[in-house]
């Protein structure tokens, strides 16, 4: 199965449902399976005490940085689509405000829309990579 990694507080938002679109600088014609994987930078959490991060966090019982997992795979999605993001308000509705502030749509940059719910009950390890890349431990939810 193709694997995305993000960092955190971003691969806990999709794995809990509030972020429905990762936004990146670079678009991809895959479609279909996609595991999300925490990476193992903490480099942005201090997002997780700034709103709506932080509302959103704490929504799913996720009080600080110390309860993110790190180097996981933590749900899968499906991607059905890659936008480019001046184009996402048109054809993403409801495309909300905290939808808008989790991520990144600045001109030139794109969206890939992601479907599906739930998480895995735990975190499974994983080594994650730049890119699209290939997860051994794929099983459903």
């Amino acid at each position: 199965m193709k694997a995305l990694t993000l960092h955190q507080p971003w691969a806990t938002l999709v794995a809990i449902g509030y972020k429905r679109i990762e936004t990146r600088s670079w678009a991809t014609r895959y479609r279909g399976p996609l595991a999300i994987a925490a990476g193992q930078s903490r480099e942005f959490l201090n997002l997780c005490a700034e709103e709506p991060f932080k509302w959103a966090l704490r929504a799913a019982g996720i009080f600080g940085p110390a309860d993110l997992p790190f180097g996981a795979v933590l749900c899968e999605r499906n991607l059905v689509n890659c936008l480019d993001t001046d184009l996402i308000g048109a054809y993403v509705r409801p495309f909300s405000c905290l939808e808008q502030a989790f991520g990144n749509y600045a001109s030139g940059r794109f969206g890939w829309l992601l479907e599906g719910t739930g998480q895995f009950e735990r975190p499974i390890p994983a080594r994650g990579f730049q890119r699209l890349w290939t997860w051994e431990g794929a099983h459903a939810l």
